[in-house]
């Protein structure tokens, strides 16, 4: 932590600002500067909360797939697929072209 009490200085904003490609005045990086601040600050709060017997989740409630499992049907033949295509060229669908 800063001696001043601050997280960041106006030069590490500017800095911040300069890689983001933001053009910031004085007092937007004053702002930005007390703000990110705070949020570093919250975040230390946050990380010394002792978590060492709480479980990871991935879901905070239990959730149930609700998609059917995959099985694997017989498909059509690629020369079906191909017969039934408005258009094929070598063993290919052949499609309009998408870029010019």
């Amino acid at each position: 932590m800063k001696s001043d009490g601050q997280r960041l200085s106006s030069d590490e904003i500017r800095e911040i600002a300069a890689l983001a490609r933001i053009s910031m005045s004085e007092k937007e990086v004053e702002i930005m500067r007390s703000q990110m601040s705070d949020i570093l600050e919250n975040i230390d709060v946050l990380n010394a909360v002792d978590t060492s017997n709480v479980e990871p989740t991935g879901h905070s409630v239990n959730v149930k797939s609700v998609m059917r499992e995959d099985e694997p049907k017989a498909s059509m033949l690629t020369d079906e697929v191909i017969l039934n295509a408005p258009n094929s060229e070598d063993g290919f669908i052949r499609v309009r072209s998408v870029l010019d």
